[in-house]
């Protein structure tokens, strides 16, 4: 047969796509029986052909579309007879050229069919090859397999023939030597057990706690194996004993994380104890030993302070109980020995903290193991109910532990009278306190409650004392006061003093003045927790206040007055300069050092700023004194304290309103008391400024002692005796118009103080407990609010004795009133009234040169005395014994002169009284019956006034027996007031 020349792969893939009918060779014209046949050399063109094609490049698109335009009946597996087909496609009349386009188309469409199957062919050839290959190494193989297998038989053969009993010898031989082998092995572990008590040795003093267990546990295991030897059993006790050596070892290892936690350490003793099986019996003795932490560390640290300051004393400070070696701590040594205590305390707390960290992290490992690490403990549940225990300890723990600490806190604080501390010392202790409380709060949410009452106790014991002293103070300062105008600028305000600069602060009520200069970076950090912030480093109360730097006020003005102020009114007369120096009439001169300012005001500019308040600008500095910025200092203080301790807000507050209380007392009793009030029948004291006073007086004045008594009982009294006004104040010079200028700076610097106060009530009223805010808004609607009501009664003394009343009343005396003739010129006696006025509005002058008279303070003054010129006017025409019709006109006459002039001198609108005087005048000329009526409706008017109306109008137009009419409903309303 002719197949060779295909090859057997080549025979087989045209065979194979012969029967699935792929391309349109017929099988005749590849193989013939025949070597020379004619089909058979059409083939090998046709495959020559195949080839060239097959080179020649066709887009793969192109062939696709000719592949697929060749009709389905040649894909058929039915065989038919192509060329019949063709023919029979053939038209009747042939036609040359087409039947060459056709051929053209079937030659593409066989080249086409011929590539595909030619690339099919050379696809499939590798796969072939590695098939053969595999079939030629199987026979190889089995070949050889054949030959061993021939080989063993005849080697078996030979051994089975040459067995003999030597052979059995040297098997029994080898067989003892590998049992002495044996022996030889376990000899060798027996020694290397007895020398384990070395290593572990090593071990422990490495504190490799976890290898120690392991390799201690590894060989009782190994002991166990071998304990057929005697030796062995002496062995097994031995390691037992080396276990509990290491156990007591490892309690001593974790009673050193109470006070430094460091993560690899305690990572070992957790993991030897796990080793161990005593997770649960680790915990019970982790929080045995944090108490025991706590007690020691306080203990220690106390009693290195007690030993330092009793230096070479002997040393029974050993035997004693904390709570006694407490009460030895001195004043001196009582700050840095509470700081060190809560740094000491804060160390055990923090390595609690990061101890329940540590527990957080390894439960999520041990959740999760990484891939190729097994947690030590393979039973599940056993390590659920672990960590659970554990869990549930430690969370209990952090209140136990916080509660130790209270207890120890609250001993030292209790150990010591702080009632002596200086003011700054005891903010220290409660800023130390506050932020021991703060950690309380972080480390497990407690209120503190126990610490908050033992501060409480000492802080209201301090207070009452520091109040008393503090009163005293006052007191004193009261009393030695000249009533000066202290300089300040004007923009003052109380935020600018150093006590009030913690109502400006940003931060938590806990956070103490003594750390409320902080930077930016420090606000973020205010904002994490303390134990975040001093996770690694650090300590909440490494305290900076003696390296706190100094704080600088500005509320001073240079000589009194700021740079841009020195030429306003208060040093010059605006209304006339005829009499003021030379010196004085020039730019303002400094009083030091005699040198002008740079900048001037002229005096058109002053004069065109007239007002009634002998005062140019508004701006001007605050009226008040040494000892008013003192209370106010005093009362920034308590409210620092009040801050950073509310439980004592209440007292704090009781205390700062008896401030206020005696400030206003004092004022009061040095300016403003006196007997004249109720005469003057001008309702000088109002209901509620007399209950205040009278409030005050019982309540805190010690009317009896004139100086302060120490009581033994526990409860100080608090009353202090009344200051008395210092002998450098002269209110008796009418030259100084009564010392007018020390009245308007006592009386005005207390309504400054009471303005201050209305600023700060928002801030107390959320200081102020509940049930408590009655007291304070009582405080303020009954006492705050009645300072300015002190103006009336302080001023009405100056302006009772500043025009002389009772000249004018003489003068009015010796004027005939009983005229017939209607007169045109008013009487002397106006004149005389008039220039007491304008002498008067001198000395106001005057006395503004040294002190700014404030326009309500002016006005009080001129309506006073107004209204007791105007009372002395009817007090003259009540003592008028006859008087005609036309002698009323001339009141009347003489009263508009007067008002006319005395609205040029004063700004003051309405005049007051004006009416009082008015209605009296013509109250002559009323009827019988209208008079009746006057009588009952106008009880301004005195007894004595209204008699002498009646006696007047007798003879006129009232007979004797309307007279005694009148006279009986005088008396009427009289006898109610006897």
């Amino acid at each position: 047969m002719q197949f060779s020349v295909f090859g057997p792969f080549t025979v087989c893939v045209l065979s194979e796509c012969l029967v699935q009918g792929h391309f349109l060779i017929p099988p005749w014209s590849l193989f013939a029986f025949d070597s020379l046949s004619p089909p058979l050399s059409l083939s090998l063109s046709l495959l020559e052909e195949m080839r060239e094609l097959r080179e020649q490049p066709i887009d793969p698109q192109a062939e696709q579309e000719i592949i697929d335009s060749i009709e389905e009946v040649y894909f058929s597996n039915d065989s038919f007879d192509m060329v019949q087909h063709e023919l029979q496609k053939l038209p009747p009349e042939l036609n040359l050229q087409e039947l060459e386009e056709y051929r053209d188309k079937l030659k593409r469409q066989q080249a086409a069919v011929s590539k595909k199957v030619a690339d099919l062919i050379l696809e499939k050839q590798p796969a072939y090859v590695k098939e053969l290959e595999r079939v030629t190494a199987l026979q190889t193989n089995l070949q050889l397999a054949a030959v061993i297998c021939t080989n063993a038989r005849r080697q078996l053969s030979v051994a089975k023939e040459g067995f003999t009993e030597a052979s059995l010898g040297l098997l029994a031989n080898q067989r003892r030597r590998q049992l002495l082998t044996g022996l030889l092995k376990s000899l060798r572990t027996i020694k290397t057990l007895q020398r384990t008590d070395v290593r572990l040795s090593e071990m422990l003093e490495e504190e490799d706690y976890p290898g120690a267990i392991q390799l201690c546990l590894e060989c009782q295991k190994a002991a166990s194996t071998f304990k057929h030897y005697s030796c062995i059993s002496e062995l097994n006790s031995k390691l037992q004993d080396t276990l509990e050596q290491i156990e007591e070892q490892l309690d001593v290892a974790l009673s050193k994380t109470c006070k430094h936690f460091d993560v690899s350490h305690y990572t070992k003793v957790q993991l030897a104890y796990t080793l161990l099986g005593k997770t649960q019996t680790a915990m019970d003795q982790l929080h045995m030993h944090f108490t025991q932490a706590i007690h020691n560390t306080v203990f220690q640290v106390v009693l290195g302070y007690v030993e330092l300051c009793a230096g070479n004393a002997d040393t029974k400070f050993q035997k004693m109980q904390y709570k006694d070696l407490c009460t030895h701590i001195t004043l001196d040594s009582y700050i840095p020995c509470l700081t060190d205590l809560c740094k000491a305390l804060w160390e055990v707390m923090l390595s609690y903290h990061r101890t329940m960290q540590w527990h957080e992290e390894h439960d999520k490992e041990e959740t999760a193991p990484p891939p190729g690490k097994r947690p030590y403990i393979l039973n599940t549940v056993e390590l659920v109910v672990d960590r659970s225990y554990v869990k549930k300890k430690l969370e209990h723990g952090l209140t136990r532990i916080w509660q130790d600490v209270q207890l120890k806190v609250k001993a030292y604080i209790l150990g010591t009278d702080m009632s002596n501390f200086k003011y700054d010392d005891f903010i220290v202790v409660l800023d130390v306190i506050s932020r021991l409380m703060q950690v309380g709060e972080e480390f497990c949410g407690s209120k503190s409650e126990v610490l908050q009452e033992s501060i409480k106790r000492q802080s209201v014991n301090y207070f009452k004392n520091y109040h008393r002293a503090r009163l005293e103070e006052l007191r004193m300062f009261l009393e030695n006061e000249t009533w000066e105008l202290c300089p300040v600028k004007s923009n003052f305000n109380i935020a600018q003093l150093h006590e009030f600069r913690f109502m400006g602060q940003c931060r938590s009520p806990s956070v103490s003045p003594s750390r409320q200069a902080v930077s930016s970076n420090s606000l973020v950090q205010e904002e994490l927790s303390l134990f975040q912030q001093y996770l690694q480093e650090g300590n909440p109360f490494e305290m900076h206040i003696e390296h706190k730097e100094e704080e600088t006020e500005d509320v001073l003005a240079s000589n009194g007055y700021e740079s841009d102020e020195l030429e306003k009114s208060v040093y010059q007369d605006y209304d006339s300069d005829s009499d003021v120096p030379e010196e004085l009439k020039q730019d303002y001169v400094d009083e030091q050092t005699g040198d002008a300012p740079l900048k001037s005001v002229s005096r058109e500019t002053i004069r065109s700023k007239k007002k009634s308040d002998y005062n140019l600008n508004k701006t001007n500095a605050p009226i008040l004194t040494n000892t008013t910025l003192n209370v106010i200092r005093l009362v920034g203080k308590y409210m620092q304290m009040m801050n950073i301790l509310k439980p004592i807000a209440f007292d704090v507050i009781h205390c700062v309103s008896q401030l206020f209380d005696y400030y206003l007392y004092a004022v009061y009793t040095f300016f403003g008391r006196n007997d004249l009030y109720e005469s003057s029948g001008l309702g000088l004291i109002s209901s509620r400024l007399r209950t205040t006073l009278n409030r005050i007086q019982e309540s805190l004045i010690d009317m009896i002692s004139p100086t302060p008594t120490p009581t033994p009982d526990h409860h100080q009294n608090e009353k202090v005796p009344s200051p008395h006004l210092s002998q450098l104040v002269v209110l008796t010079n009418s030259g100084t118009l009564y010392g007018l200028a020390q009245r308007v700076v006592a009386t005005e610097s207390l309504v400054f103080l009471a303005e201050q106060f209305e600023s700060l009530q928002s801030h107390l009223d959320t200081m102020m407990p509940a049930a408590k805010k009655p007291f304070l808004q009582q405080f303020y609607s009954q006492t705050v609010s009645t300072a300015s009501e002190l103006r009336k009664p302080i001023y009405w003394i100056v302006a009772a004795k500043a025009i002389d009343y009772e000249q004018m009343l003489l003068m009015m005396a010796g004027v005939k009133w009983d005229i017939r003739e209607i007169m045109s010129q008013h009487n002397v006696y106006v004149d005389v009234l008039l220039k007491e006025f304008e002498q008067f509005n001198k000395r106001l002058g005057d006395v503004s040169r040294h002190v700014r008279i404030p326009l309500p303070v002016s006005n009080v003054l001129w309506e006073h005395c107004i209204r007791l010129a105007n009372r002395t006017l009817v007090e003259g025409y009540a003592n008028v014994k006859k008087c005609s019709n036309e002698g009323r006109a001339l009141m009347q006459l003489d009263f508009q002169q007067f008002l006319m002039k005395l609205e040029k001198l004063t700004d003051l609108r309405p005049i007051p009284d004006k009416e009082f005087v008015e209605t009296y005048i013509k109250a002559y000329y009323l009827t019988e019956n209208d008079m009746e009526q006057f009588i009952k409706n106008h009880r301004e008017y005195s007894m004595k006034q209204l008699a002498n109306l009646v006696n007047v109008c007798l003879g006129s137009h009232i007979n004797k027996k309307a007279r005694q009419k009148l006279l009986a409903a005088i008396d009427d309303i009289d006898r109610p007031k006897r």
